[in-house]
């Protein structure tokens, strides 16, 4: 029973890391990529460097054209800011 005792504050540091840290980043990491997976032609985006642009077209699993105003350029779906973007969908 001693031993138990002894790797409670242990235990309960653990769980606490992993319901304050862990699994939030796990959930959110989850959310990116079905937003990411969601994209649709037409959408208005804006990327994690501040770039507003409209998407052209979806090239594969992985990159996408966008429109801005310097012209198109091709960018990885990783790039495009969830919150970012879906703060400029909702204005």
């Amino acid at each position: 029973m001693e031993s138990i005792s002894g790797f409670m504050p242990l235990i309960l540091m653990f769980l606490v890391v992993y319901f304050f840290m862990i699994r939030p980043q796990m959930k959110r990491a989850k959310q990116e990529k079905k937003f990411a997976a969601d994209l649709k032609k037409g959408d208005k985006v804006v990327t994690k460097s501040g770039l507003h642009a409209k998407v052209l077209e979806l090239t594969d699993e992985q990159t996408c054209i966008l429109e801005s105003g310097a012209g198109k350029m091709k960018f990885e779906r990783a790039s495009i800011s969830m919150e970012l973007s879906q703060k400029l969908q909702s204005k």
